[in-house]
């Protein structure tokens, strides 16, 4: 992956962060890597919930929207994640477990737009 494509990703997960923390979410981690299974991009707790959540970041007008990028492939390998990570830190929390998608999307002017599906997938 590029310098800059490695940054710009870097940045939505900052942007993302920030949301959820916002919204009243604790990120527990991120960037958690399982061997070569993959990464979650954000690891936090809502309420009682745990929540996987993935973060994709685009440029106005490069590419498809970050929302689309969510494939049946993508979910399944979340949800492999998501048991992983559940195993290596004790266990299910009470409120089970949520997929939830920040896409941001980066116009040429002006500031990010963060949208935040709960659920996603």
């Amino acid at each position: 992956m590029s310098k800059a494509r490695n940054g710009l990703g870097r940045y939505g997960e900052d942007l993302a962060a920030r949301r959820l923390a916002g919204t009243g979410m604790t990120v527990l981690e991120r960037n958690w890597r399982c061997g070569r299974t993959g990464e979650i991009d954000i690891v936090a707790r809502d309420g009682d919930v745990l929540v996987v959540c993935e973060v994709k970041t685009r440029r106005a007008g490069t590419f498809q929207h970050p929302m689309a990028a969510i494939t049946p492939e993508k979910t399944l390998r979340l949800r492999a994640l998501a048991e992983r990570w559940i195993a290596a830190h004790g266990g299910a929390p009470p409120g089970g477990v949520r997929i939830d998608l920040v896409g941001v999307l980066l116009p040429r002017r002006g500031a990010p737009r963060v949208e935040h599906v709960r659920g996603a997938a």
